[in-house]
């Protein structure tokens, strides 16, 4: 067997992190590793998510360097270790690594280099997300400038990311993403790009997209970072965010069960732990899947869990209040996380919620307001989410004023839009829309159509609060459930394997995964007692299924 320090340098390279650490670990026993060494170590501690090691590997790494007198190796231990500090909200312990480099780089005369750009980095971050991000971006501009004579990778994207963050947070938001573009670009192509600034880049760009509702950026690059993380299967400090963003993109697509798996993957990857970013988004988004389903203690139970980590629960939790009779506490809560909130992309994460909210509260000229900041947002990006966001709330405030003409071609163009997103609950909630304005216009033929079509998806989905308003809406018992003991799910699927669809094209039919789909078709056979798809067929077929 070769010497440990030749099989922890072997991992590595090969990014088997774990088996790195625990080489490394086995190498410094036998003898103290040199810095480059305990630099690696470090990074591979902190890339399995064992921060404490990691920590203590990189300070190590330092002394070594300048030790060595190996000054740039020194520097840039110490600027990821302020970066990966201030990440983790220890800001006391960034500045002090922050303030050393800056130190040894003054006490050694040196007045032009890399690190002195890092620095101004991190002041521009701060900029940034101390509320002045067009001074931040002036000063990412003129960075960029400084940057190139030393064409250093890492250093390459963290500049172009800190404007591409500031560009958007100025409201020049397309400009700001193609800089993002830009980064990802980088990421993907530059193999001499490091892990950690790889892993951070992606989450950066991930959430700024989500802010943007830029959903088609967003489940791209989400897709690339989960591939990215399956390459590296025991990195954790990037696959939290990336699951909750997978989980995120399902939800919307209406494949509950399959969000609800990337959620749990999270908690079983990380833990609860209450200071996780990763965690307080994925007890949120937890709390949104229960509360769809009607689960509401344990929709409670998430939100609470949330706030504890950081994570606003709204307007989730407001929403829930409002469903359960307490529209007087959900429309104070909502409207104090609005005037709360600084930018103007988390004020629109929450307007739609608001605009109903106050509908139901009786605040019409605040829902109008919420309503007409949705459409100027939706003019000026032409993002097909706030798009169907805002004509559907424009159709809601329609009908509150009781004129169900100019309500039906606004909810009919949202209804459009988020089926060409396919958003099925969303698509859902604005059929019961149409169907009330019918009503008002005396078209029940039509407004019993909408009721049909929305009480089909809602028994699809499993969202029971919205399956009972819709079928006390309609006067009609509710349909009868599937023979064998199939779920709708499990009959919409098998109806699906009836035609001869194979599982690849149920689950892209249904936004749903190959392995959930798989897993459907096993509990079919299970239950129909039978041990093939042509089997299954005939029941479909002798049941009237098809």
């Amino acid at each position: 067997m070769p010497p440990a320090l030749d099989r922890a340098n072997a991992a590595f390279d090969c990014r088997s992190w774990s088996a790195a650490v625990t080489a490394y670990a086995d190498a410094d026993r036998e003898r103290p590793l040199p810095a480059a060494a305990l630099e690696r170590w470090g990074l591979a501690a902190f890339l399995t998510g064992r921060d404490e090691e990691s920590d203590s590997a990189r300070e190590r790494a330092h002394h070594a360097y300048l030790a060595d007198d190996d000054i740039d190796g020194a520097a840039r231990v110490g600027h990821w270790l302020g970066i990966t500090l201030r990440l983790r909200g220890e800001h006391g312990r960034a500045n002090g690594w922050f303030a050393r480099v800056r130190t040894m780089l003054d006490e050694r005369g040196i007045v032009d280099s890399v690190w002195h750009v890092c620095l101004r980095m991190s002041t521009g971050m701060d900029t940034l997300f101390g509320g002045d991000p067009a001074a931040a971006a002036e000063m990412f501009e003129q960075l960029i400038v400084d940057s190139e004579r030393f064409e250093h990778p890492d250093v390459y994207v963290l500049v172009r990311n800190g404007l591409g963050q500031s560009l958007v947070a100025t409201g020049r938001i397309d400009e700001g993403l193609r800089r993002l573009d830009e980064v990802m670009v980088a990421v993907t192509t530059n193999d001499q790009v490091s892990p950690q600034a790889v892993g951070l880049m992606y989450c950066a760009v991930i959430e700024t997209c989500r802010r943007c509702f830029d959903l088609a950026r967003a489940r791209e690059w989400t897709d690339v970072l989960s591939r990215w993380c399956a390459s590296q299967p025991d990195l954790v400090p990037y696959r939290g965010q990336c699951l909750v963003h997978r989980a995120e993109v399902l939800a919307l697509h209406g494949s509950w069960p399959d969000a609800s798996a990337e959620v749990e993957q999270v908690f079983a990857r990380l833990g609860e732990d209450l200071t996780d970013m990763a965690a307080g988004m994925a007890h949120y988004q937890r709390g949104e899947l229960h509360r769809l389903r009607g689960e509401y203690d344990k929709a409670e139970e998430s939100y609470r869990k949330a706030s504890r980590c950081g994570h606003d629960p709204q307007p989730g939790l407001s929403q829930m209040r409002a469903t359960n009779g307490r529209v007087d506490a959900a429309y104070a809560a909502l409207r104090r996380a609005i005037d709360e909130v600084r930018g103007a992309q988390d004020r629109l994460r929450l307007l739609p919620a608001y605009v109903d909210i106050s509908l139901a509260a009786g605040d019409l000229p605040s829902a109008t307001a919420a309503a007409e900041e949705l459409r100027t947002a939706a003019t000026e990006r032409n993002v097909a989410l706030l798009i169907a966001a805002a004509a559907l709330a424009e159709g809601r405030i329609a009908l509150a004023g009781d004129d169900a003409a100019a309500a039906l071609p606004l909810l009919r163009q949202a209804l459009t839009t988020w089926q060409r997103i396919g958003a099925p609950y969303d698509a859902a909630m604005t059929r019961v829309h149409i169907a009330t304005a019918c009503r008002s216009l005396g078209d029940h033929d039509t407004a019993d159509l909408e009721l049909d079509a929305a009480r089909w998806a809602f028994e699809q989905l499993g969202a029971a609060p919205d399956l009972a308003r819709v079928q006390a809406m309609s006067g009609r018992p509710a349909a009868p459930a599937p023979p064998g003991g199939l779920t709708p799910r499990e009959a919409q699927i098998l109806r699906l394997v009836a035609t001869g669809a194979t599982n690849r094209a149920i689950a892209t039919q249904l936004f749903l995964s190959e392995k959930t789909v798989a897993r459907h078709v096993a509990n079919i056979f299970l239950k129909l007692d039978v041990s093939s798809r042509s089997a299954a067929t005939a029941f479909a077929y002798e049941h009237h299924l098809v």
